[in-house]
C-alpha cells in the first residue's frame, strides 16, 4: 500500500497530478480541487490510495487524510469502485459526507454522478455504522486564483457531465467567483454541482 506520496510536481491536469519522486513519476488521479491546488515545480505532499486490479495499479491522490480516508470507505459499500467513490469526494466534503450518512440525506448524496435513490440509500445503510471512525482532520484547500471557469467545467466533465451543461454551471456560479477575489475551487466546484442537481 502507498499510503503516501511527496516529491515535485511535474505536471498537473484538471483531475491528475504527477509528482517526481526520486527520479519517478508517480501519476495519481486527484479530485478537481486538489489538483487545481498543485503548483509545477512545487513540492507536494499527496496521501495516496493504491487500487490493484487484475490488469491495471491505479494511484489516487488527495490533499489530505480525510478525503483519502473517506474515498476507502465509500468503496466499502457494495456496487461502489474508486470513480464513484472519487466523484462523492469532489463533491461532498468529508464533513458534508459523514453528515448526509449520519442523517439520511439522501438527497444530498444523489447530487453525485453515478449514485441513484437506491445506490444512497445503501450507502446510508452500510456506513452509517462506520462513518464515526473516520476523523474530521482535513485542512482547507489552497484556492485556485485563475482558470477557475476551465477547470470546473473540466472536473464536471471528467465526472460525467457535458461540456453543454458544465458551461452552463460555470455561467451560474461566476457570480459567487466574483464576489470572492480568491475563491476555492472546491467552492465553486461543488456550488456547479448543486446547480446542476437542482
Amino acid at each position: 500500500m502507498i499510503a503516501q506520496v511527496t516529491g515535485t510536481v511535474v505536471r498537473a491536469g484538471a483531475t491528475y497530478v504527477v509528482v517526481d519522486v526520486g527520479g519517478l513519476g508517480l501519476h495519481a488521479l486527484c479530485t478537481p480541487s486538489t489538483a487545481a491546488a498543485q503548483r509545477t515545480g512545487a513540492t507536494t505532499t499527496l496521501h495516496t490510495s493504491l487500487i490493484v486490479r487484475e490488469d491495471s495499479l491505479t494511484l489516487y491522490g488527495f490533499a489530505d487524510r480525510d478525503e483519502r480516508d473517506c474515498f476507502e470507505l465509500v468503496q466499502s459499500v457494495s456496487g461502489v469502485g474508486p470513480r464513484i467513490a472519487q466523484a462523492v469526494v469532489s463533491v461532498l466534503s468529508p464533513d458534508d459526507l459523514r453528515r448526509a450518512i449520519a442523517t439520511g440525506d439522501v438527497k444530498a448524496l444523489t447530487r453525485v454522478p453515478g449514485i441513484g435513490q437506491k445506490g444512497a440509500q445503501r450507502m446510508v445503510l452500510e456506513l452509517k455504522d462506520k462513518v464515526g471512525a473516520v476523523s474530521g482532520t482535513g485542512a482547507p484547500l489552497a484556492p485556485s486564483l485563475a482558470l477557475w471557469r476551465e477547470q470546473v467545467a473540466e472536473g464536471l466533465m471528467n465526472l460525467g457531465w457535458s461540456a453543454k451543461d458544465a458551461d452552463a454551471a460555470g455561467e451560474r456560479v461566476a457570480p459567487l467567483a466574483d464576489a470572492d477575489p480568491q475563491p476555492g475551487l472546491a467552492v465553486l466546484m461543488r456550488a456547479a454541482l448543486r446547480s446542476l442537481a437542482k
